[in-house]
């Protein structure tokens, strides 16, 4: 039986990037709602709920995008000169964003300027991150084997709109970050914010949704041409599902249950853009097996991976077992 490594390449670069979604999202929004937080003293729990953990959250950002270079080399150079303001800009904010962190500890009559700069980083990074996204889904112009767009060509309604999801949906995933790990009027603030991100989100989710398949009739056949429309319409299906969990979850005061189903929108909203996708890295232009490095890169590739993937997921999963439970506000990691 011969085994296609392209493919495994790709299920595992899918899998990283989801890991940084997921994770790196929520100590995002921890910083786009730092402004409904107003006291120095709560934001300081904020900060400390995320300490243990958020730069271990961003190595995965570093496997999905190196392993993208060596993996899909072809695609990387097609991509990077498509996206390079948003990724530089994302890049930048993150820096930005990491330097702030720390210096808000270390001072403290300037510690609003960092506050301030601490969500101006985070805002501007999940807003590039998600206008990436809609850049690459609205599709990207290619001659031969090179990007044959213009400078300006990521900057469109679609990707602002995607953008837009993406910082709404980080925010929601901070908020009922928030609502698990703390208590008392953090708590009841992050859960009062968690509702109305949620209708926010769900309806910037089905814009994005119903405006995606007529951008490329290759997305109109994956959700509405059969067999696949049976498939895909378990996604919205789901959606719905976990829309319910997250709003029955707030209503009862249940703290685990919101993040779970936050998280489960941005699991769903991910597999939708992978059914979207499949089997291209560039949709209509570039298809996964003609994007890969020789097999010989692909298996030796394999085997490092093979070691640091489960041994990110080790060392991840123990932070957040060592670090779980509700936050002290009298302690911190600082």
């Amino acid at each position: 039986m011969d085994i296609d490594l392209s493919f495994i390449w790709a299920g595992i670069i899918a899998f990283a990037v989801l890991a940084y979604v997921v994770l790196d999202g929520f100590d995002l929004g921890i910083g786009i709602v730092f402004p409904f937080f107003r006291k120095r003293r709560d934001r300081d729990v904020m900060t400390n709920s995320i300490a243990p953990v958020w730069d271990g959250n961003e190595t995965w950002l570093v496997l999905g995008g190196g392993g993208l270079m060596a993996v899909f080399p072809l695609a990387y150079a097609i991509i990077l000169p498509a996206l390079y303001m948003p990724i530089m800009l994302m890049l930048v904010s993150l820096i930005f964003r990491g330097v702030a962190f720390e210096f808000r500890w270390r001072t403290h009559h300037e510690s609003h300027l960092w506050d301030f700069a601490f969500w101006i980083g985070s805002s501007v990074a999940a807003l590039m991150q998600g206008i990436a996204l809609g850049a690459l889904v609205q599709g990207i112009a290619v001659e031969g084997r090179q990007y044959a767009g213009g400078w300006w060509d990521w900057l469109t309604p679609f990707s602002v709109l995607t953008g837009s999801a993406v910082l709404v949906g980080y925010s929601l995933l901070g908020v009922t970050w928030l609502n698990l790990k703390t208590s008392g009027a953090i708590q009841t603030r992050a859960a009062s914010l968690a509702k109305p991100l949620s209708f926010m989100l769900l309806a910037l989710i089905g814009i994005v949704s119903l405006w995606t398949p007529f951008i490329n009739e290759i997305y109109f056949e994956r959700w509405f041409g059969w067999p696949t429309a049976f498939f895909s319409s378990f996604v919205p299906l789901l959606l719905a599902v976990c829309a319910f969990a997250l709003w029955h979850g707030l209503n009862r005061g249940r703290h685990l249950q919101p993040f779970l189903a936050a998280l489960g929108l941005f699991v769903l909203s991910f597999t939708g853009l992978g059914i979207s996708f499949y089997p291209y890295m560039i949709p209509g232009v570039l298809k996964i097996e003609d994007a890969s490095a020789p097999e010989s890169s692909l298996k030796f590739l394999l085997v490092g991976a093979a070691v640091l993937v489960p041994t990110i997921l080790g060392y991840t999963g123990y932070a957040y077992w060592v670090f779980r439970g509700k936050i002290d506000p009298e302690e911190g990691y600082h």
